[in-house]
């Protein structure tokens, strides 16, 4: 809920074999909802050595990086993560976020989603499959957020920031919302940089993942809002390689990718197993010279991980 911070009790186990990397964590907390509501959890038994943790553990390894996981099973209660608390570039993951600000912004009448919005030469910088064919012509504020979420459409994400107060303003909704971790500090597509130890735009595992529920599947925004933003995740197509790729035939995906310099390679995620309540998934890789072929594949680990450990 919006201006709550969650006051959940955390478990700290060790698994698998010690990497040069850092240390090797897995967490686990229960009580999903009450994380998002009355911002208790009780604590659950220690997962040590569990397939789940294995399979994070083979994935980090396959990333050649930091590889940053949180799951929170709405079904189960329970929520896991792997370096949960690091700092991790969010890449373009946060386009998620700045949709459902202005999503919300519309919503309040400060915006609308059918406002025409000019598209011209200044504006474009790389990676602009929208915006770019449409030079000289203007998109509505809705077809600027289905750009951004469906295609990472660059340009798209810096004409959506403006209206919301630029990189500080979407921060300070983040803020609205009880994220003390997600900032923005500057534009597409300086924002995507990545440098190792450098925090701006980032943010953690946990804390997206706290974002997540608040806006897929709580009450942070109104429901036809909710309902837009999900089907914009769903309706992504650049993550086919991701987190999607690891899933059973009869699972549902909603994802939203990223990727930067230094091999930063993200995807935050909703999944819905059959007959079960869904699981919100935030993957973050960074600080790795691996193929890009290879990053992708941890994170399909992981969706493969989650769908044979725990669901």
């Amino acid at each position: 809920m919006a201006g709550r911070r969650d006051n959940t009790i955390t478990y700290q186990i060790k698994f698998g074999v010690p990497h040069p990397r850092g240390r090797r964590q897995l967490l686990a907390v229960a009580g999903a909802t009450a994380f998002a509501t009355t911002g208790r959890a009780q604590p659950v038994a220690a997962f040590g050595d569990s397939a789940f943790a294995l399979a994070l553990d083979a994935a980090e390894h396959l990333s050649g990086g930091r590889f940053g996981v949180g799951v929170l099973d709405t079904h189960s209660g329970r929520r896991y993560a792997h370096r949960g608390d690091e700092r991790f570039p969010f890449a373009s993951t946060f386009k998620c976020i700045l949709a459902a600000a202005t999503l919300d912004a519309a919503y309040r009448g400060r915006d609308s989603l059918d406002r025409a919005v000019p598209i011209t030469p200044a504006d474009m910088v790389s990676h602009a499959p929208v915006t770019g064919p449409r030079v000289g012509a203007t998109l509505s504020v809705a077809q600027l957020c289905e750009a951004t979420m469906v295609w990472s459409d660059n340009p798209a994400a810096n004409l959506l920031l403006p209206p919301l107060g630029g990189p500080a303003g979407l921060t300070a909704y983040a803020r609205s919302l009880g994220d003390t971790e997600f900032r923005l500090d500057r534009f597409e597509t300086a924002m995507s940089e990545g440098a190792p130890g450098d925090l701006r735009d980032t943010t953690t595992p946990l804390a997206m993942l706290g974002l997540m529920h608040r806006l897929i599947l709580g009450d942070a925004l109104a429901p036809a809002s909710r309902e837009q933003l999900t089907a914009w995740l769903v309706g992504c197509r650049t993550g086919d390689a991701r987190i999607r790729a690891g899933l059973p035939s009869g699972w549902r995906c909603g994802d939203k990718t990223g990727s930067g310099g230094f091999g930063t390679t993200n995807d935050i995620a909703i999944l819905w197993p059959p007959g079960r309540r869904p699981i919100l998934v935030a993957g973050y890789i960074t600080g790795t010279t691996a193929s890009a072929a290879s990053r992708d594949a941890a994170l399909a680990a992981l969706g493969r991980a989650i769908a044979t450990t725990i669901a």
